[in-house]
């Protein structure tokens, strides 16, 4: 391997629906067949326009990344670069060598071809966590970095020591998962819950909690979104008075201290916002023995915490599934 060569990733469909094409074939390949051929697009731009014009019902955020993808296939990868080919069906990693330019053949479901000539099939024990979970990518195509010199080494059949020791290697994996998961969780939670849906989402988490609520009607409200209660008639003590605030801005010291003033001594006062409290909104309510901030790292917590038990259309929200991930013992 010379210096200026460029290893990539790639992955044949969410199910490996393209893997026996990759093998017979020996080629790897891209989908969008609607596009139709691509060597007539020259520049990053025209892959835009043309993939907004074929797939209008795309989303703005994915047309430059699913472009762009288009376009590093055909322009910037070059022959002799390494592929990375994570195979599903056999749970093998595929590595070869690119020695062929882009071809266009639509009697394939993935009509966009890069000849390949095969150079090792290793088993995924071979290599270490962290270079599985680099091409593991979510992306269909992308550029493998990190661990290169771990799938060169590979090539050549020679033994790897990672600089980074597996247990680390782990650990950050693990740590990178738990991270985008909560992304996740936080932006549909921004995206999908909005004002009153927010509230009604904190009162089904309520009721999971076994409390009874009840809640405002769209509109204003005077700034009690949820009113949540114990015994069936909501008379006896405490009664949880829950002000709600969707989006990204925090909650300032005023606004807490509105709810606050609402909230009488028997009772009991919840705050959630989405976006967070200031520093002063916190300092505010630090010692108030009856209430209570609940930010948007939190709400997460209970979106988990109680998630086996969330109504379908929730779930629906926030499609999640366990995973078990190797606990790292060292400090």
């Amino acid at each position: 391997m010379t210096q200026e060569t460029i290893f990539w990733g790639i992955h044949a469909g969410r199910n490996g629906e393209a893997e026996p094409l990759f093998e017979k074939e020996n080629v790897i390949a891209l989908g969008w067949k609607k596009i139709g051929n691509l060597s007539r697009l020259k520049t990053r731009e025209e892959f835009k326009q043309q993939y907004e014009q074929v797939y209008p019902q795309a989303k703005a955020g994915a047309i430059p990344i699913h472009a762009g993808i288009l376009y590093r296939f055909v322009y910037e990868m070059k022959n002799g670069d390494v592929v990375i080919f994570p195979r599903k069906l056999s749970r093998e990693i595929w590595i070869g060598k690119v020695v062929g330019e882009y071809k266009y053949e639509p009697q394939y479901d993935y009509p966009h071809l890069r000849k390949v000539e095969w150079l090792k099939k290793y088993p995924r024990t071979r290599f270490s966590q962290g270079a599985l979970y680099e091409i593991g990518s979510a992306m269909t195509f992308f550029q493998v970095k990190s661990f290169a010199e771990e799938f060169a080494a590979a090539i050549e059949q020679k033994e790897f020591i990672s600089v980074v020791l597996e247990e680390e290697a782990i650990g950050l994996v693990a740590d990178d998962i738990e991270q985008q998961s909560r992304d996740f969780v936080l932006k549909q939670i921004n995206q999908k819950l909005k004002g009153h849906a927010l509230a009604e989402f904190v009162a089904h988490l309520l009721n999971l909690m076994r409390y009874k609520t009840k809640v405002s009607e769209p509109g204003p409200d005077r700034g009690i979104d949820i009113v949540a209660y114990k015994d069936d008639l909501g008379v006896e003590p405490p009664v949880i008075l829950v002000q709600v605030k969707s989006g990204e801005g925090e909650v300032d010291e005023a606004t807490a201290s509105e709810l606050c003033g609402k909230v009488s001594e028997k009772d009991f006062g919840l705050f959630v916002s989405v976006g967070g409290f200031s520093k002063r909104a916190r300092d505010f309510c630090f010692g108030k023995r009856n209430l209570k901030l609940i930010d948007g790292d939190e709400l997460v917590g209970l979106v988990y915490k109680y998630y086996d038990r969330l109504d379908g259309k929730y779930k629906g929200i926030f499609p999640l599934r366990k995973v078990y991930i190797p606990e790292t013992l060292s400090e």
